[in-house]
């Protein structure tokens, strides 16, 4: 079985819907299992909020998300201590993919220059879910929100989309197509999870 799981995906892949589904699923089957997502409701996450909010610099963005995600690492330890199964609404590939599509004008190799700030500071997961949709179609099912984020426009979504589908190689990830129903995906992550 597995412990610790993330779950990734542009905006409008469903990806926070099949999270709080797949987490419903295994509490009510009795499973010890927490729910969280970055950025955290700590105040650095808060600041973090803040900076995708106000479109701040992407070097203040992509230091403040690694801050959160190093201090929420030590507690999804406690949790995976405590034989916890732990789902994560957004994790590492979520900075890297978004940051990476903000960065590539003035880094190099902005993929590996973000996982180098946080190598050996966080904690691998067991498994990590990609939702999978083309931009347009992710666009279009959250087009009712009330306020998009500065993230929230295809260009910028199909450079984040081409750094999830580089990062998502090996065997700890499950690209999954997202146009597929919720139900079929909730139960493709339950049945990979309990395996």
């Amino acid at each position: 079985m597995k412990q610790f799981i993330t779950f990734e995906g542009i905006d409008g892949s469903g990806k926070s819907t099949i999270t709080h589904q797949v987490y419903q699923r295994l509490f009510n089957a009795q499973k010890k299992t927490i729910l969280t997502y970055e950025p955290t409701d700590t105040p650095i996450g808060q600041f973090v909020s803040t900076c995708i909010k106000t479109n701040t610099d992407p070097f203040v963005t992509s230091f403040a998300f690694i801050a959160d995600r190093i201090l929420h690492c030590k507690q999804i330890e406690s949790w995976l201590k405590q034989n916890n199964i732990v789902l994560c609404d957004r994790y590492a590939e979520s900075t890297y993919a978004y940051q990476a599509a903000q960065l590539h004008m003035t880094i190099k190799n902005p993929l590996q220059w973000l996982q180098d700030l946080s190598k050996e500071r966080i904690l691998i997961p067991d498994r990590t879910y990609l939702f999978d949709i083309e931009p347009e179609l992710a666009l279009k099912r959250i087009q009712h929100r009330d306020e998009l984020i500065p993230f929230e426009k295809v260009s910028f979504l199909k450079k984040v989309r081409r750094y999830y589908l580089d990062l998502a190689v090996g065997p700890r990830f499950m690209i999954l197509d997202a146009t597929q129903s919720i139900e079929t995906l909730v139960n493709i992550c339950i049945q990979d999870i309990l395996r």
